[in-house]
């Protein structure tokens, strides 16, 4: 493809390569799943056809979403094929690859690595590397050669409802050490990361995917808490930096941070030095969707100084936008020329520091082509096995005096959102070891109706729950489209009232350390309880084992055995 500077915009001749050079700038979104009615997201994951349309009119880049790691190693392979070019394959796997894609290694969130920063910095920063590396390896072995990660939002606000235990921390100096650790570790596997969400989303209470939040700093205070992660992640030679929807009226009072040239191109490449890629972060979310089109809001970012655009509304028509932008005027070719060149230069560091792919990738050549087919195929690797146990082992907070009583009695459950709780399979251990003690399941959704008294000071209708003790165990944490970070509200009525019934038996609590240090000091001192910053069935299964259930159990296997009659 000639170079966009050598190209006539207004010539008809040079339209497809202009087409084409704009279109290598998107970043659209697809199911890791191979088939169109198994796509979670269908508002947002193009459907087969829509893709390959899309890839072959030159779309440069695929974030994904879901399915197993047999699947994901298929679909990169897939999207390399329909390609014409080398592709940015990207996921957003914070917590290890395993949040998004079964098979693959799941770890604890990044804010526990905070808590054993606090005792053993050392240490922190070495897990934290390790973190990366196995992130880094995983995403590779599948087909990924960008990980949009790690999050260098400082929360210093614990009532942030997006961010939350995503940081690597509430205070920039850890945060930024352990970010940085983790890239570090992230990018020695031949992946390329990226810092996010700039200039800082951690002290808000808005979600961006909901609605415009507002931070109201000043640079001083901003060069304090939120940008010295960013400048970390810089000097750690992070490929990347996403940016925030969020509006910070001290640098620019009409445009949100993607959106905004003095927060872009002053504060980020200008006053920070970074001379790496630039990404949006995805523009389907309300912050922007709701201000602008789809269209307007692609050109908009190009012209703050982004490099790509993630999940426009309408990939076609933000194409055919910023194609017009460029025609006339608007848009210089030597902008986009400066755009493409960054991403070919990221493209370049895929492969690095991997052994036999150490050369990075070739003009022609699609990292997804490159990922073997039996990667993680018997699961992830002894080593990352090991982390991730060390990882929920270092980070359990036990106290009282075990184990929970057993039943026949109620394990009662409140899951923050009952239609998309991965953590919570069929099998899952925060269900199957109290139902081998007698403990029969109630699910609550935290998002929707649940048996409540209407009291105030008794919430809960206990004769819904029938008799017998009650193991508690709450699913609560921040994440988008949540509205809010609050979790232990009506936990505290709910935890005085079954004490003062005597039948609180347990407390577990998966997820926010907040809501852990709200509900803590409302328990008996001798009541068996737990917190785990990890939601995952392996953290379920090292917590419950720590309170007393597990195979050694007295009695414990005798529903299972009883219910199993086909």
């Amino acid at each position: 493809m000639a170079a966009l500077r050598d190209l006539d915009p207004q010539a008809p001749s040079d339209r497809e390569s202009l087409d084409r050079a704009v279109a290598t700038l998107l970043v659209v979104r697809a199911s890791g799943h191979l088939a169109d009615g198994q796509r979670r997201y269908p508002r947002w994951e193009l459907d087969n056809g829509s893709l390959q349309r899309l890839l072959a009119r030159g779309v440069g880049g695929v974030i994904l979403l879901g399915g197993s790691t047999a699947e994901l190693r298929l679909r990169t392979r897939q999207l390399a094929a329909w390609a014409r070019q080398p592709l940015l394959l990207c996921a957003d796997v914070e917590e290890g690859v395993g949040q998004r894609f079964e098979g693959a290694s799941w770890l604890v969130p990044p804010l526990a690595l905070a808590r054993i920063h606090a005792t053993d910095p050392t240490l922190a920063l070495a897990l934290a590397r390790r973190y990366g590396g196995c992130t880094g390896r995983e995403a590779r072995q599948l087909g990924l050669n960008w990980v949009l990660a790690p999050v260098c939002d400082v929360n210093s606000n614990p009532a942030n409802p997006v961010i939350n235990v995503r940081a690597w921390g509430e205070d920039p100096a850890t945060a930024g050490a352990l970010a940085a650790a983790f890239s570090r570790g992230l990018q020695a596997e031949g992946v390329i990361g990226c810092a996010k969400h700039f200039p800082g989303h951690g002290d808000t209470t808005t979600d961006s995917h909901l609605d415009l939040p507002v931070l109201r700093h000043d640079r001083r205070r901003l060069e304090a808490v939120e940008l010295p992660p960013f400048q970390a992640l810089i000097d750690a030679g992070t490929a990347a930096v996403m940016t925030a929807h969020l509006l910070l009226p001290a640098l620019d009072r009409d445009h949100p941070a993607t959106l905004s040239r003095a927060v872009l191109t002053g504060l980020l490449r200008e006053d920070l030095g970074f001379g790496g890629l630039i990404v949006t972060d995805a523009l389907v979310m309300e912050a922007i969707a709701g201000r602008y089109g789809p269209a307007e809001a692609a050109v908009l970012a190009l012209e703050a100084g982004a490099d790509l655009v993630l999940m426009p509304g309408d990939a076609e028509g933000a194409i055919d936008a910023i194609v017009a932008a460029v025609r006339s005027g608007r848009l210089s070719p030597e902008r986009l020329e400066a755009s493409l060149e960054r991403r070919r230069q990221a493209l370049s560091r895929c492969g690095e520091g991997c052994g036999s792919e150490s050369e990075g990738l070739g003009s022609g050549e699609s990292f997804g082509a490159r990922a073997p087919l039996g990667g993680l195929s018997n699961g992830p690797a002894a080593a990352d096995q090991a982390l991730a146990l060390e990882l929920v082992r270092r980070s359990l907070e036990i106290r009282g005096q075990g184990p929970v009583s057993g039943g026949p009695g109620v394990n009662l459950v409140r899951l923050d959102n009952s239609l998309s709780s991965p953590y919570l399979p069929a099998g899952a251990p925060a269900l199957a070891l109290p139902a081998a003690a007698g403990l029969r399941p109630c699910l609550i959704d935290g998002q929707g109706p649940s048996p409540w008294s209407g009291d105030d000071a008794a919430p809960l209708a206990l004769e819904r729950l029938g008799e017998g003790p009650v193991l508690l165990q709450l699913f609560v944490r921040g994440n988008p489209f949540r509205g809010s970070a609050a979790g232990p509200d009506p936990w505290p009525a709910v935890i005085r009232q079954l004490q003062d019934a005597g039948r609180l038996a347990g407390l577990a609590v998966y997820g926010s350390p907040y809501a852990w240090q709200e509900l803590r000091p409302l328990l008996e001192p001798s009541l068996p309880a737990a917190w785990s910053p990890g939601q995952m069935p392996l953290a379920q299964n090292e917590l419950l084992g720590r309170l007393g259930f597990g195979p050694d159990r007295p009695g414990s296997g005798g529903t299972a055995v009883a219910d199993f009659t086909d």
